[in-house]
């Protein structure tokens, strides 16, 4: 996963320590030594993570947060605060300015990692429905979301997965402020339950159970369709730091060290429900309002006129963040045959579970449409030619090796497909088209098709 990180600190060796670990882990990395250039760079350059230093003369780094937190294009932006002041109230300070952590000097490397990697995903996950209702807002059918800060962070539904009272306690007290509303379990077996019954704004999940391993049910709330989306911070102890590095992996969001701190939980809390609910307004304001206006009525899949919009706003990106961009042109073979054998709801039926298979294929932050007919188009983000090809052949398999299910007489048709790609990166990004990419990929398909059909042909590479 490419990503490009803001380091900002007013000591230079400080900048190039930080430097040298994340460009080890193949980071792409941009620097500022004070406040105004951070705050000028976080605009020029959108960085996918900002790291933070906090002491820095001048407008220090609480400053610089609260105005990237304030300023709608970057307060989407996660924020890293990297300090030696160790005092609760120094990073509830933060926090309440909007930052998203704390990390304390020296840098825990494994801390450090597994927090950018985590915040990282997350920020694809915004982007992506950002760019989405960027487009509907284009297209004339939803306003602009407001920021991440302008949230509420009262009246949240919270579940408490802790069996040592003391702590629970705490917890219960801290989200009293906010008249949150905490159910608190002691075991997994409740807390599942309870997720089944009612949908939850957070999670705050004990690593230090008696009975159970708190980091393998935080995989498995992570796997859960109820719980998928749900944050989740972590309470553990300071000898935990490894396995909160490993949850952070695998989709938890935040975590706490005991002894727990009230005000600091809540600040943590407010950040994690502020996240939330921006999300979740730009996936309902988006869904709902496009659903009937940008999307094919058969199959559910964005339609020609969402996906031609879309399409120029992610060229764009990938130009101003010079990030490669992959796309797809695909095709079901012989389906007009299909069509004048079975009939046109045969057709219709195949269409149907012929999208159904490859949205479910491809990533989260990925886009399918219907451009029309048997015609399908895949927007692949931030994509290396190695992992596009590695799509397209996936896609191919998820069509060809498993027949179709439908109403004609023998219930089940096998069927296969046909794509077209190209990957388009650094200086071949700029000055392209729409419709040039377009013409690209449709060359490529014209080549699957006339040499054997059910296979994959990417520009530069041929067949795969």
């Amino acid at each position: 996963m490419t990503a490009r990180v803001l380091v900002v600190d007013d000591i230079l060796p400080n900048v190039k320590l930080l430097e040298a670990k994340l460009m080890a882990e193949y980071y792409e990395v941009v620097t500022a030594l004070n406040g105004p250039e951070a705050l000028k760079r976080v605009v020029e350059d959108n960085p996918d993570v900002v790291l933070l230093d906090v002491m820095m003369p001048g407008m220090d780094g609480f400053e610089v947060c609260r105005q990237i937190k304030a300023n709608p294009l970057t307060a989407h932006v996660p924020v890293v605060m990297v300090t030696a002041l160790t005092d609760v109230e120094d990073r509830v300070r933060g926090l309440e300015n909007g930052a998203d952590d704390f990390l304390s000097k020296p840098v825990n490397d494994v801390a450090l990692m597994a927090r950018v990697r985590s915040l990282v995903r997350l920020k694809m996950t915004v982007d992506e429905w950002r760019a989405r209702e960027s487009t509907a807002t284009q297209l004339g059918v939803t306003d602009e979301a407001s920021t991440v800060m302008a949230q509420p962070v009262d009246n949240a539904q919270i579940l408490v997965l802790e069996d040592m009272a003391f702590d629970a306690n705490k917890v219960v007290d801290a989200m009293a402020r906010d008249n949150n509303h905490v159910t608190l379990v002691s075991n997994g077996m409740d807390a599942l339950k309870e997720i089944a019954a009612k949908d939850f704004d957070l999670i705050f999940l004990s690593l230090n159970l008696k009975n159970e391993d708190g980091a393998r049910f935080c995989a498995h709330l992570r796997s859960n369709e109820r719980s998928r989306s749900t944050p989740i911070i972590m309470l553990g102890e300071e000898t935990d730091l490894e396995r909160i590095a490993h949850c952070l992996e695998i989709g938890a969001h935040d975590y706490l060290l005991r002894p727990l701190d009230r005000n600091e939980m809540l600040a943590r809390c407010r950040t994690q429900i502020r996240r939330k609910r921006f999300q979740d307004r730009l996936r309902a304001n988006y869904e709902i309002s496009l659903s009937m206006a940008l999307t094919d009525a058969l199959t559910g899949l964005y339609n020609r006129r969402y996906f031609e919009v879309h399409m120029q706003k992610m060229l764009q990106s990938a130009r101003e963040n010079r990030k490669p961009l992959g796309f797809l042109y695909m095709d079901i073979d012989h389906f007009k045959a299909i069509n004048d054998t079975y009939g046109h709801q045969v057709g219709d039926e195949i269409l149907k579970g012929f999208s159904s298979r490859i949205k479910d294929a491809v990533r989260s932050f990925d886009l399918v449409a219907r451009l029309g007919g048997e015609e399908f188009v895949a927007i692949l983000p931030d994509t290396t030619p190695e992992v596009a090809y590695a799509v397209g052949e996936r896609l191919r398999r998820v069509v060809a090796d498993t027949p179709f299910p439908c109403s004609s007489a023998e219930g089940q048709l096998s069927i296969t497909s046909s794509f077209g790609g190209v990957v388009l990166t650094g200086d071949a990004l700029d000055n392209v088209a729409v419709t040039d990419v377009v013409q690209r990929a449709d060359a490529q398909l014209y080549e699957a098709k006339h040499n054997g059909r059910n296979c994959v042909y990417f520009e530069g590479k041929g067949k795969l």
